[in-house]
């Protein structure tokens, strides 16, 4: 229930876009969310993964099939020519001179391999089932991507904005400084001084600039178009504080986590199948022909229908070797169960502590700012009445910019950070966020496949019509 509610409220968050003070906006505005539906419904990666997660269906599909009947057909026709030559016959030699032809349909269904291809089935479905949570790891990853090249975006315009402030600011100290040269106030060091200074920020603008350019491609490449202006940001999700309750829903949720639970539950199938090659197979083969001498007209009709027993005796130590195979991939499956759960607990653990970090800094920054405003501020009068020099002037602007620039950066990894703290848990999905979109369904297609139909079946051609679909998209 605590989890449902986090995800009501993380959804309300994104949806509100409400307004949080202090953020420059670069004009149709683009929401936080805009930026999540576009990367989710633009992503080639998504797109890419949900056609693996297709293909691993497919093996059910493929592994189903060996529990169905296999029918298949055979036709020939044959020359034989020759001579013979019977002891017991009168007439001596005699010339082999016959075409024949046949047709034949051949029916196998396997009847009993002691639950061999079951194991293999239900070994595929777990694969398919880690595939699907494979895909959705790779999901929180294209959506906190998106979030970082929105809060790129956003923060490369502040700097841009901050950049051209800082210019305009060191133009007037320059005119301020050259006019107090030529009063005799201040030496041509002063000068020189403010002249360094303001080619260094034309140079910061220059590179904030490009920096806003690259920012862009970035958005362009993850969201799939150009940002229009940016809408103010969302509150922040409500997280919580309690990072051992978080790990605890880590560890539910993941589905990095959920994946390899499913690969370990699918190496255990394997052991069990492997285990089963060992034994026999009861087979159920019916066979029906015609054959017909075509220079006689003489034919036969026939049909054959048997039971086949039979299994492996010795093949060189393969099955035993197969089966210490399926439990070593098996041993393998469980240590990496056991890594990926601590990477995750400590995920969580890295991002909460990145989250205070990045609190703390952005409320050290708002003071930062205020102290430096008011010493810059102080110390530029009393360089009008000589008190200071242009250099201290300098220093002092320089403070303030500094301040402001950590500002930004503070702002933009506190966001950058909750929504790492929602992909820790696990809950940085389209669905979790409540995003607008159609959310891709991954029983869609495995429910029409499954059972293996064929192109000219119903089911058949309800498959067609989603993957025209697919293809569309």
């Amino acid at each position: 229930m605590k989890v449902m509610n986090v995800r009501k409220q993380i959804g309300r968050a994104i949806a509100a876009g409400t307004i949080c003070v202090g953020l420059a906006v670069p004009a149709q505005a683009d929401t936080l969310a805009d930026a999540l539906v576009g990367a989710y419904t633009h992503s080639g990666l998504l797109d890419q993964n949900r056609a693996l997660l297709r293909a691993a269906d497919e093996d059910v599909a493929i592994a189903n099939s060996a529990l169905k009947p296999i029918i298949s057909w055979s036709a020939d026709i044959t020359q034989t020519f020759g001579r013979s030559r019977s002891a017991v016959s009168v007439l001596g030699r005699q010339n082999i001179n016959n075409t024949e032809a046949s047709i034949s349909l051949i029916a196998d269904l396997l009847v009993y391999d002691f639950g061999a291809t079951a194991f293999g089935i239900e070994a595929t479905k777990e694969t398919v089932l880690a595939t699907r949570d494979t895909l959705l790891a790779i999901e929180q990853d294209v959506l906190l991507r998106a979030v970082a090249a929105f809060m790129g975006v956003i923060e490369a315009y502040e700097f841009v904005e901050l950049a051209d402030n800082n210019q305009r600011v060191l133009a007037e100290e320059l005119r301020a400084a050259q006019n107090r040269f030529e009063v005799g106030e201040v030496t041509r060091t002063d000068v020189a001084l403010a002249e360094a200074q303001l080619a260094s920020a034309r140079s910061n603008q220059a590179n904030a600039k490009g920096n806003l350019q690259i920012s862009i491609e970035e958005y362009r490449n993850v969201v799939g178009r150009k940002p229009g202006r940016l809408s103010a940001l969302p509150r922040l999700p409500n997280l919580g504080g309690d990072v051992e309750a978080a790990k605890g829903i880590a560890v539910r949720f993941h589905p990095s986590l959920r994946a390899v639970q499913h690969q370990v539950a699918a190496a255990e199938l394997r052991i069990r199948q492997a285990e089963a090659n060992m034994k026999p197979t009861i087979g159920l083969e019916g066979r029906l022909s015609v054959i017909e001498t075509l220079d006689t007209d003489a034919y036969q009709n026939q049909g054959v229908v048997g039971l086949n027993i039979g299994g492996p005796i010795y093949r060189g130590g393969l099955l035993s070797a197969q089966v210490r195979q399926a439990t070593a991939n098996r041993d393998a499956q469980r240590g990496n169960l056991h890594r990926v759960r601590h990477d995750i607990q400590q995920g969580v653990g890295q991002s909460y502590a990145q989250l205070d970090s990045a609190r703390a800094s952005l409320a050290a920054t708002a003071e930062q700012i205020r102290a430096a405003r008011i010493a810059f501020q102080g110390v530029r009068e009393e360089a009008t009445l000589g008190a200071r020099t242009t250099l201290d002037v300098l220093d002092a602007e320089q403070s303030l910019l500094d301040a402001e620039a950590a500002r930004i950066s503070a702002q933009s990894q506190l966001y950058i950070s909750a929504y790492s703290v929602l992909s820790s848990k696990g809950q940085l999905t389209a669905r979790d966020l409540g995003l607008p979109v159609q959310i891709y369904d991954p029983a869609e297609y495995y429910n029409l496949v499954k059972d293996s139909p064929t192109n000219r079946s119903k089911q058949g051609q309800q498959l067609d019509r989603v993957l025209r679909k697919l293809q569309k998209n």
